[in-house]
């Protein structure tokens, strides 16, 4: 039986609009979908690569999709002294073909979303627009977003007003602001008038 060799494990880092989050981006894909943690307990339930980067002092928090990770460090440190160490630690991880999400973490999260209200039910006109600001939010703002290192989700849409998610760099960033309320605000408005603000949540 031939042995697969393994191309190795290629990461760069780009900076995303938040200073305080880094993208540290690989040529594999870790995982499909969206995992963000900002606490130490969610990571060490769903993520064994999140709970150990949650060990490092610094690590504030830690979002995983597709094939990168940015995490969001402790203010009071520079990129300058952790960044190479943590690009080391990733690279090792992956590379060691460690598990990054645990099983069962999609589902899990989608419980806990029907839990919260998330998923309640739309009636009559409302479902036709609450479709209609899901896909203008996944066709034009999420792969924006998700060049940036982060997430936008829709929460809910209830009298004019959209709530949507704001996680990974997205996530206390201050020019996200300004990109909500110029930006999706603004599209959102135009394509769908029964619109009248657009507000956010951190994930």
């Amino acid at each position: 039986m031939e042995t697969q060799t393994q191309s190795p494990v290629m990461l760069y880092t780009e900076q995303t609009p938040n200073p305080e989050s880094l993208k540290f981006v690989t040529n594999k894909i870790l995982y499909k979908g969206t995992a963000d943690f900002r606490l130490r307990e969610e990571a060490e339930e769903w993520s064994p690569l999140g709970k150990s980067l949650f060990e490092f002092p610094y690590v504030k928090g830690v979002y995983v999709c597709n094939n990168f990770v940015t995490i969001t460090k402790e203010f009071n440190y520079s990129w300058e002294d952790i960044m190479l160490k943590l690009k080391e630690f990733i690279k090792a991880y992956v590379s060691d073909g460690k598990v990054i999400v645990s099983e069962g973490f999609e589902e899990a999260m989608k419980e806990k979303e029907v839990e919260s209200g998330v998923a309640y039910q739309y009636t009559g006109q409302e479902v036709e627009l609450v479709k209609k600001i899901k896909e203008l939010i996944d066709t034009y703002v999420k792969p924006a977003v998700e060049m940036d290192g982060g997430n936008i989700e829709f929460k809910s849409f209830d009298q004019g007003i959209v709530t949507v998610i704001l996680q990974g760099s997205c996530s206390g960033c201050p020019s996200s602001t300004v990109t909500l309320k110029s930006g999706i605000e603004g599209m959102l408005k135009r394509m769908v008038p029964e619109v009248t603000e657009v507000v956010s949540e951190m994930g």
